[in-house]
């Protein structure tokens, strides 16, 4: 694998392309859309945080019985007509007047969201060699990053003009970039159906390995609101650095994953590798998490001065983290259901958008420093479980592969 931000020509440029081309939209979304149905539609806080709890919640239960649509039907024509429907789903929220028509709608976005990152994921492991998929993925990263920073440029222009016409715009633009991410997709090779397997209800949930090495990365994945509710809180709260530092600090992030995102997913190529990351990862977060204590009670420029250094640990954390566990995620999953294990793996991301917020303003803000130093322990405890839980699960997943393997001929 190489350095460059730009992956290789052919089906992994192509599915960079589409990635970036949706993140634009989602990103111009992201930071117009609160505005949007508080200001415009007229809904009352609190009402769009349910209803987006809801649809999210929803969300996390479809993901995997499209994920497994995209095994049986074929990933391709799955993933194109997800980012069909999430284009849709995007475009009525022009048309949503009321509290009920948004919670359809966000339910509808959050499934289609869900199944087309499912439905992707199992595209990618059919085009993609498995010694190349973490790679690649630390490629889709950088450009996710990418896109949602343009994205959120745009949307401030929205958010500078205040105007229905702006937020509507950004609407739009949303929708279209699904329709190009659509019409990319369709551009890639076909990947084979797997396999038909007798139909089980409860399908992933059987293979308790899996089940648990999700959960552990459910916990590690508990930081992902830092940056976004978390630090600010805290920084407003707890500290006297100056408030602008939390868009440098998301600013810095965002630029340390698009750069060294792929740099770090080099030395990931295999379980032993990935456990290895995932657990150095755990460090680093303890680190990042005592650094960022040591901010409360001190002087204005001592107190960023620990942010900045527990930023740069926490976005290093991050990186290993994240390589770890795409090669765990792939890996461990059989090789005719990997749309549905990706589903279920990415259940994680959705709990922990929804937990995360609550579980960090209780630790941080309520405990100050032993809830940043719990923090990081859980951190630390579940990145070393990984290893043996996913041990655990590779047998089951060499099982589940000899399994499908068709018997051999005998002369």
């Amino acid at each position: 694998m190489t350095n460059s931000l730009v992956p290789p020509a052919g089906p992994q440029r192509t599915l960079a392309l589409a990635q970036l081309t949706n993140a634009v939209g989602d990103g111009a979304y992201y930071v117009t859309s609160a505005l949007y149905f508080t200001h415009v539609v007229g809904l009352a806080p609190a009402r769009v945080g349910l209803g987006l709890t809801l649809a999210w919640a929803v969300g996390s239960l479809v993901g995997v019985p499209l994920g497994r649509l995209a095994d049986r039907r074929g990933p391709r024509g799955t993933a194109v007509l997800l980012a069909l429907a999430t284009g849709l789903a995007v475009a009525s929220f022009l048309v949503v007047r009321g509290f009920v028509p948004f919670v359809i709608a966000a339910c509808a976005y959050a499934s289609a969201q869900s199944g087309l990152a499912a439905a992707r994921q199992a595209l990618l492991a059919g085009l993609v060699s498995a010694g190349e998929r973490t790679g690649l993925l630390a490629h889709l990263q950088s450009t996710l990053n990418a896109g949602l920073a343009v994205g959120a440029g745009l949307g401030g222009l929205a958010l500078r003009a205040g105007t229905r016409s702006a937020y509507l715009g950004v609407f739009a633009l949303d929708a279209v970039s699904f329709l190009v991410c659509a019409g990319l997709l369709a551009r890639l090779p076909s990947v084979r159906r797997a396999q038909a397997r007798k139909a089980d209800a409860l399908g992933v949930l059987r293979d308790r390995p899996y089940v648990v090495v999700t959960l552990l990365n459910t916990v590690l994945l508990l930081r992902m609101p830092l940056l976004s509710l978390g630090l600010p809180l805290w920084i407003a709260e707890r500290t006297d650095a100056p408030t602008w530092l939390v868009s440098a600090l998301f600013v810095l992030n965002t630029g340390a994953v698009m750069v060294f995102q792929v740099r770090t997913a080099r030395g990931v190529t295999g379980l032993a590798s990935a456990t290895r990351a995932v657990r150095r990862s755990g460090w680093v977060m303890l680190a990042a998490c005592a650094v960022f204590a040591l901010s409360a009670g001190a002087s204005p420029w001592v107190a960023v001065g620990a942010l900045v250094v527990g930023a740069v640990l926490q976005v290093a954390a991050e990186m290993g983290q994240s390589a770890g566990s795409w090669q765990l995620s792939f890996d461990l999953a059989p090789a005719d259901r990997v749309g549905e294990y990706q589903g279920f793996f990415g259940t994680g991301v959705t709990v922990a958008r929804t937990m995360g917020p609550l579980v960090l303003t209780s630790l941080l803000l309520e405990w100050g420093t032993p809830g940043w130093l719990l923090l990081g322990g859980a951190t630390l405890v579940a990145s070393y479980a990984m290893g043996p839980a996913a041990r655990r699960a590779a047998g089951r997943a060499a099982e589940a592969d000899e399994a499908i393997r068709p018997p051999a001929l005998v002369s």
